[in-house]
C-alpha cells in the first residue's frame, strides 16, 4: 500500500502495460531520506529496454483509450482523485521522507495536485470540435479534437507530486496514453505513486506507465522514443534544451517548463510589512526549491533598509531542521550537490561584496552526519550581477538589491535570460499592474510573490524559462491535435 514505504517490495518494481515488473537491468536505485540520510527504499534502475516496452504498451493500449466516452474517461480520473484524497497523510508522509518537504510543503503540493487532478477530470467534455464555414459552395467544415497518442512525462525533483499530476492527470483525460519518468531523486511521488494510485482505478492497463532510472542511462530514449507525440518536461534550463531537441527530431511537441530567475519587486510607497510577509513564503517555502520562488529581491532604496531589517528577523524565527518535525518550515535541500552550490553562491557573493545578513551556512541536526539543511540566508548591498542573483540558486536564500526608480526595478528585473514568473509589491495595484505590464516574465503577481499555480490558469515561461503551455485549454492544446474534415454536400465545380 501507499503507506508502506520502507520496504522494497512496495517500490522496486516498473509499472508496464499494468503490470509490476522488474527492471531488465535486475539493479535498483537507493532513495535516501534527506533529513535522516538514511535509505528508505529502492527503485528499478531502467534500461532501455524497459523504456521500449512502456512505449510499446502505451502506443497500443492508446487506441482504444481514445475511443472511450468522455464520462468513462472522467470516472476515471475522478477515480484517481478520490484516491489521492483518500491517501493524502500517507503522500505528505512521501514527500518528507523522499524529498524533504515540510508539513506545508506536503499539504500545499498535495491541495495543487488535486486542483490539477480536479481541473483535469472536466476536460474530456471540454473536448469540443467546430463548425467553419466554407468559401466553397455546398461544403460543410467540421474540425475535430483528437488525442495526440503518446505523452512523455519528464518530472523533477522539487515537487514531484503536482509537477507530475499537471501533465498526466490530463493527458490521461483527453485519450492519451502516458510513459511517465520521474526524477531519480522522487521516483515515488513523482512516478510510482502514480502507479498505485491508478492501478485502484478502472483505468485499462498499458495507459499509464512508469519507468524508474538514471537521466543519464535512460533520459534520451525516454524524450527521443519514436512512439512518443508529446514531451512534457519540469526541470533546468540546460536539461530542457537538450530534451527539447532530441523530442524535435522525432516531430514531438515540446512542453517544456525551465528555470526562473524570479523578480520581487518593492516599490518606496509599497506595505513594507505585507511585501515582507510575502517574500518570506516566496523565499523559504521547501527551502526555495521551487522553480518559481523568489530569486531576487529588488528593493526602492528609500525602504531598503527597513525591508533587508524585517526579512532577516523573519529568516531567523523560522524553524529549521528535519522534514520530519511538525513545525519545521525550512527543511533539507535534496542532495549534497545542490547544497554545495548554494552555499558556493553565498561565498562568492560576499567575496563580491555583500554582507551576510544572516544564514549562509547548514544547521546541524541531531544524529545526522554531514546536514543537509541550510539555513534561510539574506545577503544585503548586492548587485544583480553577483552569483547569488545572476544564477537560480534554488535555495532558501535572498538576495536584496537596492533601486532608484521605477525604470531601473524593470530595468534589474529583466536583466536575466529567464521568464517565468515574478511579483510587484506597490502603493496601489494600479501602480503595481503597470510594473507588471513591463516585466518580461510569463506570469506576474501584483501585491503577492511569484510562487501560484491554479489549474484553471494558463501557466508559462518565456525565453529561457520553456516554451508551451501548462494548465486548463491551453495544456488541452498540447496533447491534442486538430482533425479538419470537410463534407462536399453538391457537385462542385474545379477549373480543369
Amino acid at each position: 500500500m501507499v503507506d508502506e514505504i520502507a520496504t522494497d517490495a512496495d517500490w522496486n518494481a516498473l509499472y508496464i502495460d499494468g503490470e509490476w515488473t522488474e527492471s531488465e537491468s535486475g539493479e535498483s536505485i537507493a532513495v535516501e531520506d534527506p533529513s535522516t540520510r538514511e535509505t528508505v527504499a529502492h527503485v528499478p534502475r531502467g534500461t532501455e529496454a524497459d523504456v521500449d516496452a512502456a512505449y510499446e504498451a502505451a502506443a497500443e493500449a492508446q487506441a482504444e483509450w481514445a475511443e472511450a466516452p468522455p464520462a468513462r474517461r472522467q470516472e476515471v480520473v475522478e477515480q484517481f482523485l478520490q484516491k489521492l484524497r483518500e491517501y493524502e497523510a500517507e503522500i505528505i508522509d512521501l514527500l518528507a521522507h523522499e524529498v524533504g518537504g515540510s508539513r506545508i510543503m506536503g499539504e500545499t503540493s498535495v491541495q495543487i495536485a488535486t486542483d490539477h487532478a480536479s481541473e483535469a477530470a472536466t476536460l474530456p467534455r471540454r473536448m469540443r470540435g467546430e463548425y467553419v464555414d466554407s468559401n466553397i459552395p455546398g461544403k460543410e467544415n467540421i474540425v475535430q479534437k483528437n488525442p495526440k497518442g503518446v505523452v512523455t512525462v519528464i518530472s523533477p525533483w522539487n515537487f514531484p507530486l503536482n509537477l507530475s499530476m499537471r501533465a498526466v492527470a490530463p493527458a490521461v483525460a483527453a485519450g492519451n496514453a502516458v510513459v511517465l519518468k520521474p526524477s531519480t531523486n522522487s521516483p515515488i511521488t513523482g512516478g510510482l505513486l502514480f502507479a498505485k494510485l491508478f492501478e485502484e482505478t478502472d483505468l485499462p492497463e498499458g495507459v499509464v506507465n512508469v519507468v524508474t532510472g538514471r537521466g543519464s542511462e535512460i533520459g534520451d530514449r525516454v524524450a527521443g522514443h519514436p512512439e512518443s507525440d508529446v514531451v512534457a518536461f519540469t526541470g533546468s534550463t540546460e536539461v530542457g534544451k537538450r530534451v527539447s531537441g532530441i523530442a524535435g527530431e522525432n516531430l514531438a511537441v515540446p512542453a517544456m517548463e525551465l528555470g526562473g530567475n524570479n523578480a520581487h519587486v518593492v516599490t518606496e510607497d509599497a506595505d513594507v510589512d505585507r511585501a515582507v510577509d510575502a517574500a518570506v513564503f516566496g523565499s523559504f517555502v521547501h527551502q526555495g526549491q521551487v522553480c518559481i520562488s523568489i530569486n531576487r529581491h529588488i528593493v526602492h532604496e528609500s525602504v531598503y533598509d527597513e525591508y533587508v531589517e524585517k526579512l532577516t528577523a523573519r529568516a531567523e524565527e523560522l524553524p529549521v531542521g528535519s522534514a520530519h518535525e511538525g513545525d519545521t518550515v525550512v527543511g533539507p535541500i535534496i542532495d549534497e550537490s545542490q547544497r554545495d552550490e548554494m552555499l558556493g553562491y553565498v561565498e562568492e557573493t560576499v567575496d563580491a561584496g555583500a554582507t551576510l545578513e544572516t544564514g549562509g551556512s547548514t544547521a546541524d541536526l541531531d544524529g545526522v552526519d554531514d546536514s543537509l539543511v541550510v539555513e534561510p540566508t539574506v545577503l544585503s548591498g548586492v548587485t544583480n550581477d553577483m552569483a547569488a542573483a545572476c544564477n537560480e540558486h534554488f535555495g532558501p536564500i535572498a538576495p536584496v538589491i537596492p533601486f532608484s526608480d521605477v525604470d531601473e526595478a524593470v530595468e534589474l528585473a529583466n536583466a536575466t535570460e529567464y521568464g517565468l514568473s515574478g511579483s510587484v509589491h506597490a502603493g496601489d495595484l494600479a501602480a503595481g499592474k503597470e510594473i507588471a505590464l513591463r516585466m518580461e516574465t510569463g506570469n506576474v503577481h501584483v501585491n503577492d510573490q511569484p510562487i501560484n499555480d491554479e489549474a484553471h490558469v494558463p501557466f508559462s515561461g518565456i525565453g529561457a524559462s520553456g516554451v508551451g503551455t501548462y494548465n486548463s485549454d491551453a495544456f488541452l492544446d498540447e496533447i491534442t491535435e486538430d482533425k479538419w474534415i470537410s463534407l462536399q454536400h453538391e457537385p462542385r465545380d474545379y477549373p480543369l
